[in-house]
């Protein structure tokens, strides 16, 4: 196994008012994981939650997981200081990790959500893509990804609600949807 296992890495979006952006992107990772590739997913907006995948990742060798933000959704914009504080570190963290070159497949979660609420720029977004070294697949979820960013990638899945449980009143349920 050399050092870096894949030749080239790619830019994936997972974007859509539909459920699963951030699965597909666990699922990735856990595949990742299972050929022998390092991982890191940054989180943005999701610190204090309790998501069920969070349970398990971090136990899965190869992943490293680091999430940001206070436990409350981010509705206002513009959005309260320390949701922007929270972000910038974790771009900051981004941007180290993805320059470091020591991780086959980062994951920024809900990154595109940060970017519809003005936490982080498109811009500088853009800027750790074309810097990002040649070898590191880089997967950016969430909603509302902006053009600019489906421009740039290599490969866009759109994930469209069609039907939802929760229009015939039914909660969120532990293990399935959180």
């Amino acid at each position: 196994m050399g050092k870096h296992q894949l030749e080239k890495g790619l830019v994936q979006v997972y974007t859509g008012d539909g459920k699963g952006k951030t699965t597909a992107a666990f699922g990735l990772a856990l595949r990742a994981a299972g050929r022998g590739l390092k991982v890191y997913i940054i989180q943005f907006i999701k610190g204090g939650f309790d998501y069920g995948e969070l349970h398990i990742i971090e136990k899965v060798p190869n992943v490293t997981l680091k999430a940001f933000g206070r436990g409350q959704f981010v509705t206002q914009i513009p959005p309260p200081e320390e949701d922007v504080k929270l972000a910038k570190e974790a771009f900051q963290l981004a941007k180290k990790v993805i320059g470091s070159g020591k991780y086959d497949l980062v994951i920024l979660d809900e990154v595109n959500v940060a970017l519809s609420l003005r936490l982080i720029s498109t811009q500088q977004v853009l800027n750790l893509i074309k810097n990002k070294p040649s070898h590191v697949e880089l997967v950016l979820t969430g909603r509302y990804a902006p053009p600019e960013i489906i421009e740039a990638a290599d490969l866009v899945t759109e994930m469209r609600e069609v039907k939802h449980p929760f229009r015939k009143g039914i909660s969120p349920r532990e293990g399935i949807e959180h």
